[in-house]
């Protein structure tokens, strides 16, 4: 089995696998030195950027960059290698890169081009399970970093007012992106046990937004009206692309003196924002439904545009989730740059000013109305 490498054009011209060693084309054997670090993922543009960005900091000697498909974006010097996670090569890409950090980004909601909601889960799972077996392998690898999400939390009822990071969950999530997260970390757990020696960093992320975020929630706020759940306003907590590319770069590398970069982590902008504030910020009109009509509407946005909407996500614009941050200051030793609020203006002025062109508004309405479970008598709120 063969897995392809493009590499910059200052590189030798390509690196290909042979055996049980690895050579550049022309013969010469591939010698690595310094700090190398793997990141997966890097199709994205979360990753793409994170890999440019830890290109630049002058204890990085290499960056391998891995994703299933080619990115469309440039990824600067980093050299690409194109291999699925969910095989076994990945063991051969750490064995023959001798990579001693690994960053794991390619846990996500949304599927890339025309993936499906189960081969993105696939990734997730069966690809974090592999890539974990593959560093327990590795006797280069000295730290892990791995990409979650305050979505592990849950969203119920009964939730605490704010969560923290040894917070147990009330209902965990029974699908969706969320249940990947549990999953997953709990699978991170167990590599940390067999492995003390690595150094383990999981960020648990809040919702991210910015310019370029490709999350369910920016699909969400995207939409020409916003579908709400009818007597509930949660509250919402965001972190900025620039912060996670910054936590991430952090996370890599030894922590810097009295701050510890290993164990679990909240990640959010100060502060909160309402939906119904979104709404307003945004001038997107909502349409409030019923709290049965949680599955129906499921299917509604998905229908509407969104890849991903899973119930948890409904649950979480039910009831919202709020977690604590204190971790994150005076452990990680990190201070966001962007407040949720902040955040969330930076991301609404991505998505144009003001209010859509009355007609985009009121087909959108009109759509919704029409649907059987509306009865053509939804009431809409107006933004201002």
């Amino acid at each position: 089995m063969h897995w392809a490498v493009i590499t910059a054009q200052q590189r030798p011209a390509r690196l290909a696998v042979h055996g049980d060693s690895a050579e550049y084309e022309g013969g010469r054997k591939a010698l690595i030195l310094g700090k190398v670090v793997l990141v997966t993922g890097v199709a994205r543009q979360l990753g793409g950027r994170y890999v440019r960005r830890i290109q630049r900091d002058p204890q990085v000697d290499r960056v391998i960059a891995v994703d299933a498909i080619p990115p469309e974006h440039h990824l600067g010097g980093a050299d690409f290698i194109q291999a699925d996670l969910r095989q076994p090569t990945i063991a051969r890409v750490l064995a023959e890169t001798a990579a001693d950090t690994v960053v794991h980004l390619d846990v996500t909601a949304t599927a890339l081009g025309s993936g499906s909601r189960t081969s993105v889960k696939e990734t997730n799972v069966i690809g974090t399970m592999q890539l974990l077996g593959a560093c327990q392998k590795s006797p280069t690898v000295k730290r892990l970093v791995v990409k979650s999400s305050t979505n592990v939390y849950g969203s119920a009822p009964r939730d605490p007012a704010v969560f923290t990071e040894t917070t147990s969950a009330k209902s965990l999530p029974s699908g969706g992106f969320a249940k990947d997260t549990v999953e997953v970390e709990g699978y991170v757990r167990g590599f940390a046990r067999r492995r003390p020696d690595v150094a383990v960093c999981v960020l648990r992320f809040a919702n991210i937004l910015g310019p370029t975020a490709e999350t369910p929630l920016a699909s969400y706020f995207s939409l020409p009206a916003l579908p709400t759940v009818l007597g509930y306003d949660p509250r919402l907590q965001f972190v900025h692309e620039d912060d996670v590319i910054e936590v991430l770069r952090i996370a890599s590398h030894e922590p810097a003196r009295g701050t510890l970069n290993s164990g679990t982590f909240n990640i959010a902008g100060d502060g909160v924002l309402l939906l119904s504030q979104c709404a307003r910020r945004l001038g997107r009109p909502t349409v409030p439904l019923l709290l049965p009509a949680v599955t129906w509407a499921g299917s509604l946005v998905r229908t509407l545009g969104m890849t991903d909407f899973s119930p948890e996500q409904i649950r979480l614009l039910t009831h919202g989730r709020v977690v604590a941050t204190t971790q994150m200051r005076e452990t990680l030793g990190f201070q966001p740059k962007y407040t949720t609020a902040e955040t969330f203006a930076d991301f609404a002025r991505s998505r144009g000013p003001g209010l859509l062109p009355p007609e985009a508004v009121a087909g959108a309405v009109d759509r919704i109305a029409a649907l059987p479970f509306a009865g053509g008598h939804l009431p809409t709120q107006s933004a201002n």
